[in-house]
């Protein structure tokens, strides 16, 4: 089981990438990186001190090898004790792995499906588990810290829908039997209401940050539920570890990878596209999460572009890099073959990532990882903080006590009120959305921060709506909030100041109360959406939030139409 990747550059872009491998390896930076040099990144020797103890990630593969066993009979337990479904209630770097392994491996016969809780939209929640038997569920708790806000609000729900079906069975269970938290050690797992009660509690390193805990229990003990082959996933995780400590970059798959995307995004072309196969789309939300919140801070970034509708090669600026990721031997879809050849034609830059066998993604987490921490060091920044992310949360936390930034109350009006597509229809919200959207080119991008109720529709509205956006030639990108908010939020507002943003907001016509808590799943998406609107703002970002009524997918469409009229 193997990966190749090869690099399709003009001879400018050749150039620029040639250069800084040149520096590369006249300095040493592979060697560098796994001796744990801090000075790699920074000369600032506090900062390089907090480095220090974020690079537990670098041995991940070699400590939880020695675990398989333990997680294998972990998995097997659970399997045998009749739980049927696994649900993983985190965000961002907690949660995404599980979901990428799940989608792209399903659920090996006879083990659990495996659902992730990662909204706080109420519609959502209820999507996810009001048809599980909770006394035959798993209730995984994930959060590195264990204080975030998000697990926290699903285990109180968790706990409520627990309490409830055990006193209907007249049983003497506990409701801590039904849960697990995956969380860090000391203060951390001591956060965790009730954690001394639960089934099983995993305990991380510490000195591995959570876009970097693919490879720890976050995504193996989830793994080791859905029946996924643990001693070939971290195989592969090794070997590519190995080759990645080869000190020449144009040897070296994942220093090679890190120098490439860093120096061009450097030199402007900082929207790296994806163009996955079919079968390893999903690995596209957790590289985008992890490239995103590590590098888009202090004014620069690498702008990660998953999932946009694609365009005809003329179409794209000269602000993209596009990385194919496909398998060996497999049928590549015709429509995307020919693009990234007439791409390559064109002078754009095309890396392709080949895998013999879809069990590589071990090795494509870690290849990921080098590449980021090295374009990291390309780009002049940490790659291993995010110092814009507690803007908003500290703004949510201060809707939700009743006061607005400034300390005033919450309730009052926001001085840019929301295109109501109800009360505007499609020609209002038209005039509403021409101004904002008018004049919008590269290197500018837009991205759709959607605080809605995910679903296949919404999905595929959103694809529409990026659709549409092309008009402007520019990149787009798409999340769902607030989970964007662990992952792309960062880059969103300590990145490059090129985003145009359009919030999604929507009404909640069944509201839940989160159990134990002074308000609702409603009131705490809506906090977190207006929370961000005020950090991008704060920012200087531009944003047009649009609010979408009860029925969603008929707004959506509406909007569609609107922004294709705008855009004229």
């Amino acid at each position: 089981m193997t990966s190749r990747i090869r690099f399709q550059l003009g001879a400018a872009d050749r150039e620029i990438v040639a250069e800084v491998a040149a520096d590369a390896r006249r300095n040493a930076w592979a060697e560098r990186l796994f001796a744990r040099e801090a000075g790699l990144w920074t000369d600032d020797l506090a900062v390089q001190r907090e480095i220090a103890g974020r690079l537990g990630w670098l041995d991940v593969p070699e400590r939880f090898t020695l675990q398989i066993a333990a997680l294998e009979g972990f998995g097997d337990a659970i399997r045998e004790a009749g739980f049927s479904t696994a649900v993983v209630m985190g965000m961002g770097g907690s949660s995404l792995a599980p979901l990428v392994l799940h989608r792209i491996f399903g659920t090996t016969p006879g083990y659990l499906d495996l659902r992730v809780l990662d909204s706080t939209d109420p519609s959502a929640v209820a999507a996810t588990v009001d048809d599980l038997d909770p006394l035959q569920t798993l209730w995984i708790f994930a959060s590195k810290s264990g204080t975030t806000t998000e697990p926290l609000a699903f285990l109180a729900d968790a706990r409520s829908r627990l309490e409830a079906a055990l006193d209907a069975a007249d049983s003497d269970q506990r409701p801590g039997e039904f849960l697990v938290a995956i969380t860090d050690p000391g203060r951390s797992l001591e956060s965790i209401p009730g954690q001394d009660d639960m089934r099983e509690r995993f305990l991380n390193p510490p000195d591995v940050g959570g876009r970097y805990s693919a490879l720890t229990y976050v995504g193996l003990v989830p793994a080791s539920l859905i029946g996924l082959d643990l001693d070939s996933l971290l195989a592969s995780a090794s070997g590519m570890l190995g080759q990645c400590r080869e000190p020449d970059p144009d040897a070296n798959p994942g220093v090679g990878l890190g120098v490439a995307i860093g120096a061009l995004a450097k030199a402007g072309r900082d929207k790296l596209t994806f163009l996955p196969d079919a079968a390893l789309a999903p690995f596209g939300a957790w590289a985008e999460q992890l490239l995103a919140e590590s590098t888009g801070k202090h004014g620069v970034g690498i702008v990660p572009v998953v999932g946009e509708p694609p365009r005809a090669a003329a179409e794209y600026a000269s602000d993209r890099v596009f990385v194919e990721l496909a398998l060996s031997g497999g049928h590549a879809d015709g429509e995307r073959a020919t693009l990234l050849r007439a791409l390559a034609r064109a002078g754009q830059p095309v890396i392709r990532i080949e895998l013999d066998d879809p069990i590589d993604l071990g090795g494509e987490f870690v290849r990921w990882e080098v590449a980021t921490a090295i374009a990291g060091a390309v780009l002049g920044i940490d790659p291993f903080d995010q110092p814009n992310v507690e803007d908003s949360k500290e703004r949510t936390r201060r809707l939700l006590a009743g006061q607005a930034p400034g300390g005033e109350g919450a309730g009052g009006a926001e001085t840019r009120p929301a295109l109501r597509v109800a009360e505007l229809g499609e020609t209002g919200l038209t005039d509403g959305l021409r101004d904002g959207l008018a004049g919008l080119r590269p290197p500018a991008y837009v991205a759709l921060q959607a605080f809605i109720a995910p679903s296949r529709a919404t999905d595929a509205a959103l694809v529409g709506i990026r659709a549409a956006l092309a008009a402007t030639g520019c990149a787009t990108t798409a999340g769902y909030g607030p989970q964007f908010l662990h992952s792309t939020g960062q880059l969103h507002k300590g990145g490059p100041a090129t985003g145009t943003f359009i919030q999604l907001t929507s009404d909640h016509p069944v509201d839940r109360q989160i159990p134990g808590w002074p308000y609702s799943f409603g009131r705490l998406i809506d906090a977190q959406a207006r929370g961000d609107r005020e950090a991008l703002r704060a920012h200087d970002r531009p944003v047009i939030h649009v609010h979408l009524g009860s029925d969603l997918e008929a707004d959506l469409r509406t909007l569609e139409r609107a922004v294709a009229r705008a855009l004229g």
